[in-house]
């Protein structure tokens, strides 16, 4: 029973830190992009195009990253995320000249790295052994609230006070309140190390066909579900409004966040018997499921809160396939390094997502940009088709493997 309560203390902990981690980090940005651009007397597109390039050096990065949490233990590669957040968050507070903004966003990107969900779930697959998945489901859905939390705060911080004291204040945040937790996180990862190595004590890996095979299909079907969404995600009100769905556009946008909550509640309710491959199937049928009930009902305000919803669904459920997915099938060795892999190919189309989206929203319009998306939606769906038809669950009871078929163990 200690243990079980420690373990749910040290989620509830990771918990917070992904909460102020993605809400200073992440979220934050649009809402302080527009103040940004007109201080430093440049287009807002200039600002995003920061993020882009941001994020691409967050991709280069994030194998790395994970290679780290691997070797060091995840906990110590966070600890000194979090002192790195703060740094890059304020060297964002000081800029006064563009040159110095897209530095500062490069750092938070790199920072990012360390302290978001890739080494968030290597701490938990290092620490909880066979309940690391079920921790994985707990975590995102305690962070899910980020949005929810810091959307909101940090307009009414705008009201107080300018863009650059709201980053100053933010990286105090990660470094008064991120670094202490990360830093007592550490005797989890300790008291991990002391334990008796059993069988049973980390998630079997699952028997695949072809695992180096398997690995690339993940990879690729997080990238185009990283785009898609992405893409969705950076244009969602410009593009409600251009359906004519007009102000209804915004508050239909707000429908997002909560949905994506209710399905991490639904997943943990009814999800049990689903494995993560299914679930990574049912997670991408969502988004070309959304995004053409928008194209084909707009400009119904009810087409648009379907879609706010059903989207919403499946990219909660994606942020707890990112690591059950690859836990399940390859097991614990080597995690961190595989979800930075994962982490590079996602960032990097990501990064250009929201200027592609642009380019033909502006040439083609949104309709034909819709079904674009769509298409590549129903391709991500494709892909982890074929990663759920080449895994077979391992354990006591069940089938052995088929002919052809190896563990997934990248140790062996």
């Amino acid at each position: 029973m200690a243990d079980t309560h420690s373990n749910a203390g040290a989620i509830w902990a990771l918990g917070v830190t992904q909460i102020i981690g993605y809400g200073t980090l992440y979220y934050s940005f649009s809402i302080l992009a527009p103040g940004i651009s007109h201080d430093l007397g440049v287009a807002v597109e200039w600002i995003y195009g920061c993020i882009s390039l941001a994020l691409l050096a967050g991709g280069i990065v994030s194998p790395w990253a994970g290679g780290w949490a691997d070797r060091a233990g995840a906990s110590r590669v966070m600890s000194l995320g979090s002192i790195g957040a703060a740094a890059a968050l304020a060297v964002c507070g000081l800029a006064a000249h563009t040159a110095m903004f897209l530095a500062g966003m490069i750092l938070v990107e790199l920072a990012s790295a360390l302290v978001l969900y890739s080494t968030a779930f290597a701490f938990l697959a290092q620490t909880t052994g066979s309940r690391a998945q079920r921790s994985i489901t707990y975590l995102t859905l305690i962070a899910g609230f980020a949005s929810t939390i810091f959307w909101p705060l940090t307009t009414w911080l705008l009201q107080a006070m300018d863009w650059h004291q709201v980053y100053f204040l933010f990286a105090g945040l990660n470094l008064g309140v991120c670094l202490p937790l990360h830093l007592w996180l550490s005797r989890f990862a300790r008291i991990a190390a002391t334990r008796p190595v059993e069988t049973s004590a980390a998630p079997r890996p699952m028997t695949v066909d072809n695992a180096d095979l398997v690995f690339v299909l993940i990879v690729l079907g997080f990238s185009l579900a990283g785009f898609v969404s992405a893409a969705t995600l950076f244009h969602m009100v410009p593009v409600l409004g251009a359906l004519g769905l007009g102000t209804a556009g915004v508050w239909v946008a707000t429908l997002l966040g909560p949905a994506q909550v209710a399905s991490r509640l639904i997943n943990m309710a009814f999800g049990k018997d689903l494995t993560p491959a299914a679930l990574a199937v049912v997670s991408a049928i969502t988004m070309p499921l959304a995004l053409s009930t928008l194209a084909l009902s707009a400009p119904s305000t009810a087409g648009g809160v379907a879609f706010a919803i059903v989207f919403g669904l499946g990219s909660g459920l994606f942020s707890i396939v990112s690591g059950t997915l690859p836990l399940a099938i390859f097991g614990t060795a080597g995690f961190g390094k595989r979800l930075g892999w994962i982490g590079m190919g996602r960032l990097g189309l990501s990064a250009l997502a929201p200027f592609a989206l642009s380019v033909t929203l502006g040439v083609i319009g949104p309709k034909p940009s819709l079904w674009i998306l769509a298409s590549s939606g129903l391709l991500c769906v494709a892909v982890f088709t074929e990663v759920w038809r080449r895994c077979r669950p391992t354990g006591s009871g069940e089938l052995g493997p088929s002919p052809g078929m190896t563990p997934a163990n990248p140790a062996s």
